[in-house]
């Protein structure tokens, strides 16, 4: 099998889940998230688009319910011996096979999680699921359970972290080798994958943001490439991912002579970056650090250039996002914790004045505050 944990690794898991059922009075949970199924089982797929769940019951049992396509990718990739199949017609209903798995294992008139915040659980299969269960078991939703024992990492998983990490390092020395007036972003984007793919990682759980000229003030990923300009500028967010783990890095890379603004953004990132950084220390909270970010732009009066939340927690993603939980938003009562592996980024888009700079880093959250483990060096850089 192609498990990247050891056994050990996996019963403390199973452990701190049970323990966590036992404390909401859960008699079963009912798993869509592809993250929880990998953290749990170490299972991988992408199958996860279609109608798919791990059950997990209080004793410990676990089984899964996929397609055919999934089959062999999970007696491959897991540790589950209870694997079932549910069949692709016109007429399928596959939340019928879950009811019919769920009473398999005793979960009839019982009490149930369900991770409904979840890209695996579409609206219309929620529906069914809640229309197979009426009546069998009480369902409560439980989306947060195994998002939280996930955000704190183990020295395993920490280790895959870091080796995420120099992989985003490594992309980001390819992609600024290759930035300079008339490169395509297309080969910049190409330097930076194959530095990643080279070195033995994963594709990202979301696409790599890279926009320059006007574009650099977009935080998405568009369709479309150009040429750099003799004076341009280009902001990328790009994660190097190895295992499933992310580590993130965001930077506004300048082409030819910097515009004052481009200076002066640039140190208020530093210094925003910094003080979100102070904050990064056990028993803060994530809505600590987003105080942090507003406080630092709104003493240089530059509110308006930025967003509304500034980071987030890294860890095991799948598409369509690398992003987890918790995020840095006003308010966010989420309490940091040593383990935790978060990626703070300071953004300042001026629409008037078509000016971006942005600087994000990821760190790694110890007893005695926060490790840088990509972007040491926060100099603007200059092509």
């Amino acid at each position: 099998m192609a498990l990247h944990f050891s056994p050990h690794e996996f019963a403390r898991r199973k452990a701190a889940l049970l323990a966590a059922m036992a404390e909401r009075s859960l008699d079963g949970l009912l798993l869509f998230q592809q993250e929880s199924m990998y953290w749990l089982t170490g299972y991988d797929s992408f199958g996860f688009c279609f109608f798919q769940s791990l059950v997990v019951t209080a004793e410990g049992r676990t089984a899964l319910l996929t397609r055919s396509a999934d089959l062999r990718q999970a007696q491959h990739t897991s540790n589950l011996a209870d694997i079932r199949v549910w069949k692709d017609a016109a007429n399928a209903n596959p939340a019928l096979d879950l009811k019919a798995l769920a009473v398999d294992v005793g979960l009839a008139g019982k009490r149930l999680g369900v991770e409904f915040e979840s890209y695996g659980l579409v609206a219309s299969n929620g529906r069914k699921l809640e229309a197979a269960f009426e009546g069998l078991a009480t369902l409560v939703d439980a989306s947060d359970i195994v998002t939280r024992l996930r955000a704190v990492k183990s020295d395993e998983e920490i280790a895959y972290v870091r080796r995420a990490a120099a992989l985003a390092n490594e992309a980001d020395a390819a992609a600024t080798a290759h930035i300079r007036a008339g490169a395509n972003e297309g080969d910049i984007l190409a330097a930076q994958h194959a530095a990643i793919f080279r070195g033995g990682g994963d594709y990202p759980a979301n696409e790599f943001i890279i926009g320059s000229g006007r574009d650099a003030l977009l935080c998405r990923y568009k369709a479309g490439r150009r040429a750099l300009s003799p004076r341009d500028q280009i902001t990328l967010e790009f994660a190097g991912a190895y295992r499933r783990y992310h580590a993130a890095i965001m930077r506004t890379v300048v082409v030819g002579d910097p515009k004052p603004l481009h200076l002066a953004y640039h140190r208020a990132a530093c210094e925003a970056l910094l003080a979100c950084e102070a904050e990064l220390r056990p028993g803060r909270t994530a809505g600590d650090v987003f105080a942090a970010h507003e406080r630092a732009f709104a003493e240089r009066g530059l509110s308006q250039h930025r967003l509304n939340a500034c980071g987030y927690s890294l860890g095991a993603k799948f598409t369509p996002s690398w992003m987890d939980w918790p995020m840095f938003y006003e308010g966010n009562p989420w309490v940091i914790a040593s383990g935790m592996v978060v990626f703070a980024h300071m953004i300042l888009m001026d629409s008037e004045t078509e000016t971006a700079m942005c600087l994000g880093r990821t760190y790694l959250v110890g007893e005695d505050g926060p490790e840088v483990l990509t972007l040491p060096d926060l100099a603007l850089v200059i092509r």
